[in-house]
């Protein structure tokens, strides 16, 4: 998922749940084209590049006519008008007699447990949910998401941040009269975890929809062992409309290991700003601060591509603009970008005014 927790929906766990996104996504949009779903290793993903916002153009023999990394809507549309021909009509969205609707909106509250200050420049790291036994093992109603730092990642020694969310697709919410939610980590020798037990706040509501979060201290030690860490969770959901509400716990493999299919998790933080990206402003010439900080700000916030912690981006890990741009970023031609060429690039605008893009 690009963006979990956009419209409240969290990673899948399971086929069944990402073809249930599949289906509320088809009703939100009034689609009627064919969707592709991939499978639990993104198998389509990493064979078409590995790119979150690609573009492809295949013609009916099925041979790729048109490919770009990043999707560019007036360029594809150039790209259309030469493969077919230009359209006589334009039809806008406004034109359309769309039968749209919302994913389901839990009756109950939101915003009311404290978001947790979080470090910036955290990257999700791989899990392994243990789905159980049977045909049917219980869901994942609450789905755990763990991101480290990149102290952690690169030099074994940091946080990780662990963000419990109600996944809407089960309709459920906590049940905050029952004990709440608590995490119990368990690390092979040789690693520490602080803490290693956690429980979730009180909250004063009978029920809410609100993530559970928390921060753990992890330290390797020269631990050869990356993991897995092992967390039990044990929480008290309450389904909306069936009205049942029972304990359940459920188990976790933690791999101390970027995890390139997690996506980035937005507007996270104080203000409502994107993760990393501070307020714009500041003045003119000394050191730059356009809309999104100045170059260390932005060197940082676009190091968070590195997911292999080794403080540099390849091409591989590289997305959006800066991967439309990677020629010119890469300053000395090794293949790589670091942050020192981030910031020579960005302190190139000094005293220019605002920089329409890099």
């Amino acid at each position: 998922m690009a963006h979990p927790g956009k419209d409240g929906y969290v990673q899948p766990f399971t086929l069944k749940e990402r073809l249930a996104q599949i289906a509320d996504a088809k009703r939100q949009y009034d689609t009627k084209i064919p969707w592709i779903c991939d499978s639990m290793e993104n198998e389509i993903k990493h064979a078409f590049g590995d790119r979150n916002n690609s573009e492809f153009v295949i013609n009916p023999e099925g041979k790729f006519v048109r490919v770009r990394d990043w999707s560019k809507p007036d360029e594809l549309r150039a790209d259309l008008e030469e493969l077919v021909g230009k359209a006589k009509t334009f039809t806008r969205v406004s034109d359309l007699d769309r039968n749209t609707s919302r994913p389901h909106q839990s009756k109950y509250p939101r915003g009311i447990v404290p978001k947790l200050e979080v470090p910036e420049g955290l990257s999700p790291i791989r899990l392994k949910p243990l789905l159980g036994h049977g045909d049917n093992p219980e869901p994942f109603y609450v789905k755990l998401r763990a991101e480290a730092s990149r102290a952690l990642l690169s030099g074994g020694k940091g946080q990780i941040h662990l963000a419990f969310n109600i996944d809407p697709l089960h309709k459920i919410h906590w049940n905050n009269l029952a004990p709440p939610i608590k995490y119990t980590i368990t690390s092979p020798k040789g690693i520490k975890v602080t803490p290693e037990t956690g429980v979730g706040p009180k909250v004063k509501e009978e029920a809410d929809v609100d993530p559970r979060e928390f921060l753990v201290e992890v330290d390797l030690a020269g631990s050869r062992s990356k993991g897995p860490l092992k967390l039990r969770v044990d929480y008290f959901p309450c389904h909306d409309e069936e009205g049942w509400c029972r304990a359940v716990s459920q188990e976790y493999e933690i791999i101390l290991e970027a995890n390139r299919d997690a996506g980035r998790v937005q507007n996270r933080g104080s203000g409502g700003r994107g993760r990393g990206r501070p307020p714009g402003g500041g003045p003119p010439g000394g050191n730059f601060r356009g809309p999104r900080g100045t170059p260390t700000q932005m060197a940082d916030r676009m190091m968070q591509m590195d997911r292999n912690g080794d403080k540099k981006i390849s091409r591989s890990e590289a997305r959006g603009p800066i991967l439309d741009r990677f020629n010119q970023m890469d300053l000395d031609r090794d293949g790589f970008i670091t942050a020192d060429e981030i910031k020579k690039r960005f302190e190139g605008f000094q005293g220019r005014g605002r920089p329409r893009r890099f």
